[in-house]
């Protein structure tokens, strides 16, 4: 693993621990108090420091009036106290007055009262004291003031090493002091890489000696220990003998307390982390915090105070022993100390078992494997809702892991992993379905406009280009009279005829969610209903072949400007079931229809000429397209078919026809229903009266085939259906 990886892990498992201890329940221990040399006390006391004669009476009351069971100084006192003068007048009867041995045997008989240091000496001789020094590895520091004695040697350790912190200086309390005291501790913690204090070492090493932290040995003296020994593991085959004389062999530190010993687990460098109880400080920590002024002038009653754990410590600012720490940033030092007695009085302390790495990588195997078989089959929604489940499930166990177990476990790996894998398969699920968008854009894209692409690429997996059948408006249209339009126009006019009218074309098919084929040619091919479903694909083609009509018209008022023949085009649309899908060759393949109602599309396209008209339909597109006006022009017999079919030219739609088009087609209509009954005269009349409103080609054509039936009658069977032979 990286470094900067590494580190970036183990940050996001400090922030988890802290996290734990910040929610925790805070609740007020009751057997540790903060004697608090604070600004109350100072105002009724003076400045800090005290005259060593004050801190006495402090220490008389809290050990014999409160008889507390363990007294802990987090204050040190270095130097010597010559706040009464006694120093001075010393000097003076070894000095100028030497010569009266009065005034030095007066002085003597005021040493007792006088002597500020040999009083606190005094006031701590056999109490349950602890004296707080500070150790140091400073390139300059030395060595000040008297240590506790070691609570054992490496010459104890018979040969084994302990993997702990080695100081060469330190600055403890006055000999007098200490010697007196029961006992002495170190309040040196130790910072992690961001700058906050979750581990104080129970042990540090000072030359050949071993010595106590200041929360180990008040938490020792106050449940009556006299040793502390280190525990190490016995009979491990699993480690060498070189290994067992190393840390790795170190088990624990065991205290000789009654009626059982005391074990208390250690971690690296022989320290144990500090399970912080609340915010700190007099409102928002576990303890509480007793003005030292409250307990010199016996406020508080001694049944509210005896035998506890009492802590020495100062909240004024200036004095005020501030520390970084996971639950606050100005967290009192005092009270680290008194946070770890708790532990030990429990024997609650939280820790990162061995097994925390092997535990780490079992966990993430079973994560990596849950949820990389998982997701993948799940949608949006629910894989969120999973990988969070699955994150809140994991962080609640381990959490319980703590709480019941106090066992420190990793977090930040199995929570990296669950939301890597729920961003790597959001992330494959955006490629695959951008992939699919794409796939569909370049299936699609030209042969259906972009926003129908875009409305296709919102739900890719409903299209493909597979063979299916499908009932479909295939529509044909065709230039007429091509070959001589061509012939009339240079090759870069004829190139620009041809795309103005093919775009034209296509932008209408296109405009009104038609599907491009191809072009054949001059010829235009397009369908309606595939690849996008449209429940009204008949009524489409019809709209889009009227509106086709119309774009001719526009485009000639330009060909016309430019010298450019006119442009006439006829179309035709058939209605049916036919096969859609990409067809062809393993060379070249096309997304295209084709069917018997393909052809009959092609077959009316060519027709139209007959007929003089600009678009024809078969009966199945007019059936499905009732919003339109048709006129019936024949019944035909296209060339490979066999069933006769009506063909329509559709007119208007019924909203927008005028009402002499509308009585013309009525008219017609009539005129045709008597030709099929072979009223040749009546027919005759009723078309020449069209054709004096308006000029077709349509009426031409049935007039020539009133004078050949006269001429020629139909047979008695006669189905008046045209039979066309050629395509």
């Amino acid at each position: 693993m990286l470094p900067g990886v590494g580190a970036l892990i183990d940050r996001i498992d400090l922030f988890f621990y802290d996290m734990r201890m910040r929610i925790a329940k805070v609740e007020i221990d009751p057997r540790i108090v903060i004697v608090d040399i604070d600004e109350k006390s100072i105002d009724e006391i003076g400045r800090w420091p005290w005259s060593r004669d004050v801190v006495a009476e402090l220490v008389r009351k809290m050990t014999q009036t409160y008889q507390a069971q363990a007294v802990g100084f987090d204050v040190l006192f270095a130097e010597p106290d010559n706040s009464s003068g006694y120093a001075r007048l010393e000097q003076l009867a070894q000095g100028e007055l030497k010569s009266l041995p009065q005034f030095g045997r007066q002085l003597q008989q005021l040493k007792s009262q006088m002597d500020y240091d040999a009083r606190f000496a005094e006031a701590l001789q056999g109490q349950p004291v602890v004296m707080g020094y500070n150790l140091s590895n400073e390139q300059d520091a030395i060595a000040k003031g008297q240590l506790p004695r070691p609570v054992f040697t490496t010459a104890d350790l018979g040969g084994r090493r302990l993997d702990v912190i080695s100081w060469k200086a330190y600055g403890a309390n006055l000999p007098q002091l200490q010697q007196a005291a029961r006992s002495g501790g170190f309040f040196n913690p130790l910072l992690d890489s961001d700058g906050l204090i979750r581990r104080v070492p129970l042990l540090a090493q000072v030359g050949n000696g071993f010595y106590e932290s200041l929360a180990l040995a008040s938490a020792r003296v106050a449940l009556n220990g006299k040793q502390i020994k280190p525990v190490f593991l016995q009979n491990d085959a699993v480690m060498s003998d070189a290994q067992l004389r190393d840390y790795g062999a170190l088990d624990s530190l065991a205290m000789d307390v009654k009626p059982e010993p005391l074990f208390i687990p250690v971690e690296r460098h022989l320290t144990a982390l500090v399970t912080y109880r609340g915010r700190g400080g007099p409102h928002g920590g576990a303890f509480r915090y007793i003005p030292a002024v409250d307990i010199l002038k016996e406020r508080i009653k001694p049944g509210q105070l005896s035998h506890q754990i009492m802590l020495v410590g100062t909240t004024v600012p200036g004095l005020y022993d501030l520390r970084a720490t996971p639950v606050s940033p100005n967290y009192p030092g005092v009270e680290i100390h008194a946070n770890l007695i708790a532990s030990i009085l429990d024997g609650d302390f939280k820790q990162r078992p061995e097994f925390a790495v092997g535990f780490d990588l079992v966990q993430i195997v079973v994560i990596g494997l849950l949820l990389g078989l998982l997701l993948p089959l799940m949608g949006p929604l629910w894989a969120i809702l999973f990988a969070g489940a699955s994150a809140l499930a994991i962080g609640a166990f381990n959490f319980w892991l703590y709480n019941a177990g106090g066992l420190v476990l990793p977090l930040a790996m199995a929570l990296i992993l669950v939301a890597a894998l729920f961003i790597f398969n959001l992330g494959w699920g955006y490629l695959f379905e951008y992939r699919n968008r794409k796939a569909i854009v370049n299936l699609f894209g030209e042969y259906v406009a972009p926003e129908l692409v875009a409305e296709m690429a919102a739900n890719p997996e409903s299209y493909n280009m597979e063979g299916e059948s499908r009932e479909l408006t295939v529509m044909f249209s065709d230039v007429r009279g091509f070959t001589t339009i061509s012939e009339g126009l240079q090759p870069n006019e004829l190139r620009e005829y041809v795309n103005a009218y093919l775009t034209a074309m296509s932008e209408d098919i296109r405009g009104n969610r038609g599907t491009l084929d191809k072009y054949i040619g001059d010829a235009v091919m397009a369908f309606w209903g595939a690849p996008l479903t449209l429940p009204d694909h008949a009524a489409r083609a019809v709209a889009t072949a009227l509106k086709m009509q119309q774009t001719t018209v526009l485009l000639n008022a330009d060909f016309v400007k430019r010298n450019w023949p006119p442009l006439k085009i006829g179309i035709g649309l058939n209605t049916g079931m036919m096969r859609v899908g990409d067809m062809g060759s393993k060379i070249r393949k096309a997304y295209t229809v084709m069917g018997d109602a393909v052809n009959l599309s092609s077959r009316l396209e060519s027709i139209t000429k007959v007929y003089g008209v600009g678009i024809l339909v078969g009966q199945v597109t007019r059936d499905a397209a009732p919003e339109f006006i048709y006129r019936e022009l024949d019944r035909v017999r296209v060339k490979g078919k066999n069933e006769p079919v009506p063909i329509y030219e559709p007119l208007a739609h019924k909203d927008e026809i005028d009402a002499d088009t509308r009585a013309r087609c009525e008219q017609w209509h009539a005129a045709l229903q008597m030709v099929r009954s072979q009223q040749w005269d009546a027919a005759e009349q009723a078309i020449l009266a069209l054709q004096a409103q308006q000029a077709h080609g349509l009426y031409g054509l049935y007039l020539e085939r009133i004078a050949r039936f006269r001429q020629d009658p139909p047979p008695a069977d006669w189905d008046g259906v045209t039979t066309f032979e050629t395509k």
